[in-house]
Order: structure tokens, then C-alpha cells, then sequence
């Protein structure tokens, strides 16, 4: 069966129900082999790959309606949830006796504390998830467009902006352990940490502000779990569609583009004006291919060195976005130790659980997912060497040294030399008898009682 695509307002969509794209075929031992298509894709904009059908077949019919159910009313009271939280930053919370309350006071008393607060290095973003019920992205990005005046600049209508957010919070796939809604929403507030470097917020425009967070929120939407090469070697729909060429970011963007014609967000402004921001979007978030790493790091370099950077200039602007949003993306390492860990282990289990994929349909492992010979520490480690430490170091260039590219570098090191240690520990020692290996250590410019820019 072919792969019925549906052109929605322009952007390419897909038909969940006719989504028959990765030329695969499941024989009975379980084995993958190229061939004809036979997976049922359950995702709405539909790049989620391999699934099980006999898993399917047993459950998706008959949980098919009450999902659709949970859907809707998750998406009405996460609206009235976010009412709620307004009315309580802006201390008008109801007290008539009776009055709906779906989150507890205190708790969102917590969460306006936190947003006091999200303009500063160490903020909790799986805190402050919990604390908004798993509705961070859409509620950080509300109070960032708030804080900026973006909703009265652009006019914008708020019952299609919070549309909008609740589109892109729910396609992505909150059973990822690390490309989902949490890490969209941490990306977001590290994007908000960079628009503050003095040298940047001097020269930024409304429209830059405005594109650098929309393309920070969205910029993995609709990620399948599973990288480029996945995608390309199973003949999935996606790869064909997008020529094997910046697959995942082409599909983060093109379904970005069909969420916002879906909402009519811009709907308002002239033709050429949204048309403009949508490929500016476009060229923010296919600047996360990681495959561009080099050609944008000689890029940023040489205008370091040549010192011919001119933030007048739109252009220029637009490149830093670019790189602004590099940096947020691939900031963990420069987090305090607690945040740092946990997302570099979620990302390990994701790329373990396709090379576990991968094994199960005798495909070739990929590099850096096989559990039994890329462990956790290792992987940081050449992350860090050969992504995160090159690019930051230019970008501690451009702040010119400011308090918060110090704080990062700072946290970069002695995460880089934990992992070393941890690292040593797993290879050459028993660490049920050095225990102390991986004890905690006083994290400078990360404690509660600090003040991080």
C-alpha cells in the first residue's frame, strides 16, 4: 500500500490512516527485511517507525476511541490548566467557594515561583514539568512571550497561540527518554538564557526574539526516538520525502510550518511577512542537523577572528540565532551535574533502545548504540570533545567571556572529568568497593543558594 500524502494549508502531512511508508516487511520469526510496507503508524503527523503489529492488533482497536477521548479532554484542561496558572501569576486567582482548581495551589504558587526564575542557569526544567502537571513547554512559552510583549507586537490571539503550543507540546512523543516535550521545553529556557547575553540583546529585533523561541520549541517535534541513518537504511517514507538530506530537521520543520497554517496563528499578518518567518524557521531549525556541525562552527569562527560579526545587519543576526539555537540544543554538559546526568542518560537509553531495534530486525548496529560496548560515560565523553567543547568555546569568544559563558565552561569541565572518572571507574575498577568515585562534589556557580545569570 502506498504512502497517501495530504497537502494541508501547503505542508506536507500524512494520513495516519493509510501510512505505509517504511519498505519493510515483518516475517514470522520476527525478522525485518526490505521489502513491502506493513507497519501501522499511530503518531499524527506520522514518523514514528517499527511497530510491533501483533502488540497493535491486540490493544489499538479496542483502546482506539478512549485514547482519542483522553486526547481531547487533555487538551481542555490543559487550556483551562494554563487559564488558572495566569490568573494565579497575576494574582487573581478565584477563592469563591466551589471554583474549579485542577492543580493544587501551592503547586502552581511553585511553578510561578520557578518562572521568577527561568532566566537563570540552574533552572529545573524536570521540576518544573512536574509542577506544571507535564505542561512545560507550553507553559514556559507562554510566560517567554509574555515576558518579550510578543503576543501585543504580533497581535497575536491568544486561544490560537496556546492552540498552537498544545499542537507542538503533544506531537511529541513523551515515551522518548530524551527528544520529547521536556527536552523542547529545556531548550527553549537555555535559547531564553542566550537572548539575554548582553552582546545579543542589544541588537535583536521582536522578529528574531520571536523566531528564535518558536524555533527552539519546536525544533524536534514529531522525533521518532531514532536518528537519520535509522530512517535511511529502513527505507523509511521521511527519508525518501526529504532525499536522505537533513531528514529528521526537514520533518520538524515542514510539521512545525503545517501546525502553524492549522491554527492560523499568523493567519493575520500580510502573506509575505508569514511566508518570510516560516522559512526563517526553517533555516533556524535545519541548523541543528549535527551533520552541519563544522561548516557552521568555520562559519562562526571565522567571523570571530576576522571580527566582521555586524548585528545591524539581519543577516548576521540571523546566523547568531542559528548558532544561538546550536548551543541550546547540545547545552546538557554545561549544566549543574544533577541535570546534566539525567539527560545525558536519557539520551544513552534512547540510542540503546535502537540499537536494541536494530539487533532484534538484523540490521547493523549503529555507533553509539550498543549497550554492551558504548556505555554511558564514553559516549559523553566524545560528545563533549568533539561537539559540545569546540562550540562553546567560540561561543565564550563571542559573549566575550560574560558571568553566564564562564558558569557553562565552568560546569563543561567538571562534567567532562566526572565522566572520566566514571568512566575509569566502569573500565578498571569495582565500584561497589570505590564508592566514593562518584560521590557527589561541591558544583561552583550550581548551588541553591547561588546567584546564576
Amino acid at each position: 500500500m502506498s504512502c497517501l500524502m495530504v497537502e494541508r494549508c501547503g505542508a506536507v502531512t500524512f494520513k495516519r490512516s493509510e501510512q505505509n511508508a517504511i519498505h519493510v516487511r515483518m516475517l514470522a520469526d520476527g525478522r525485518l527485511s526490505t521489502g513491502h510496507a506493513g507497519v501501522l503508524l499511530a503518531e499524527r503527523r506520522g514518523s514514528y517507525p517499527l511497530i510491533d503489529l501483533h502488540i497493535l492488533k491486540t490493544s489499538a482497536q479496542q483502546g482506539e476511541v478512549e485514547s482519542g477521548n483522553r486526547r481531547k479532554v487533555k487538551r481542555l484542561l490543559s487550556f483551562q490548566r494554563y487559564c488558572h496558572a495566569s490568573r494565579l501569576l497575576r494574582g487573581l486567582v478565584p477563592h469563591t467557594p466551589g471554583s474549579l482548581h485542577l492543580l493544587d495551589d501551592d503547586y502552581l504558587g511553585q511553578a510561578g515561583h520557578m518562572l521568577s526564575k527561568v532566566g537563570t542557569w540552574n533552572f529545573d526544567i524536570f521540576l518544573f514539568d512536574r509542577l506544571t502537571n507535564g505542561n512545560s513547554l507550553v507553559t514556559l512559552m507562554c510566560h517567554l512571550f509574555n515576558v518579550y510583549g510578543l503576543i501585543h507586537h504580533f497581535q497575536l490571539d491568544m486561544v490560537k497561540l496556546h492552540r498552537f503550543l498544545g499542537m507542538v507540546q503533544e506531537d511529541y512523543h513523551s515515551q522518548n527518554p530524551y527528544h520529547n516535550a521536556v527536552h523542547a521545553a529545556d531548550v527553549t529556557q537555555a535559547m531564553y538564557c542566550y537572548l539575554k547575553e548582553p552582546k545579543l540583546a542589544e541588537q535583536l529585533s521582536p522578529l528574531d526574539v520571536f523566531l528564535g523561541l518558536m524555533a527552539a520549541a519546536a525544533h524536534d517535534v514529531d522525533h521518532p526516538g531514532v536518528n537519520q541513518p535509522f530512517l535511511i537504511k529502513t527505507r523509511h517514507h521521511l527519508a525518501s520525502l526529504y532525499q536522505n538530506t537533513s531528514v529528521l530537521e526537514s520533518h520538524h520543520w515542514r510539521s512545525t510550518v503545517g501546525m502553524l497554517r492549522e491554527s492560523g496563528l499568523l493567519s493575520h499578518l500580510p502573506a509575505d511577512m508569514w511566508q518570510d518567518m516560516e522559512q526563517q524557521l526553517g533555516s533556524l531549525i535545519l541548523a541543528t542537523d549535527i551533520s552541519r556541525q563544522n561548516e557552521f562552527l568555520l562559519t562562526f569562527r571565522e567571523h570571530l577572528d576576522n571580527q566582521d560579526l555586524d548585528l545591524q545587519l539581519a543577516s548576521h543576526r540571523h546566523f547568531m540565532l542559528q548558532i544561538a539555537l546550536k548551543c541550546a540544543d547540545v547545552c546538557n554538559p554545561c549544566r549543574v551535574w544533577g541535570l546534566s546526568r539525567q539527560w545525558s542518560e536519557r539520551v544513552c537509553e534512547e540510542f540503546y533502545r535502537q540499537g536494541d531495534l536494530e539487533r532484534k530486525f538484523d540490521l547493523e548496529i549503529s555507533p553509539l548504540c550498543n549497550q554492551q560496548a558504548d556505555s554511558v560515560p564514553a559516549i559523553q565523553i566524545g560528545f563533549i570533545s568533539y561537539i559540545v567543547q569546540p562550540l562553546f568555546l567560540e561561543w565564550y569568544r563571542f559573549t566575550e567571556t560574560s558571568l553566564l559563558s564562564q558558569t557553562m565552561m565552568g560546569h563543561l569541565h567538571k562534567n567532562k572529568a566526572r565522566w572520566s572518572r566514571l568512566r575509569y571507574a566502569h573500565t578498571h575498577l569495582d565500584t561497589q568497593t570505590h564508592p566514593h568515585i562518584d560521590e557527589p562534589e561541591p558544583e561552583g556557580g550550581g548551588g541553591e543558594g547561588e546567584s546564576i545569570p
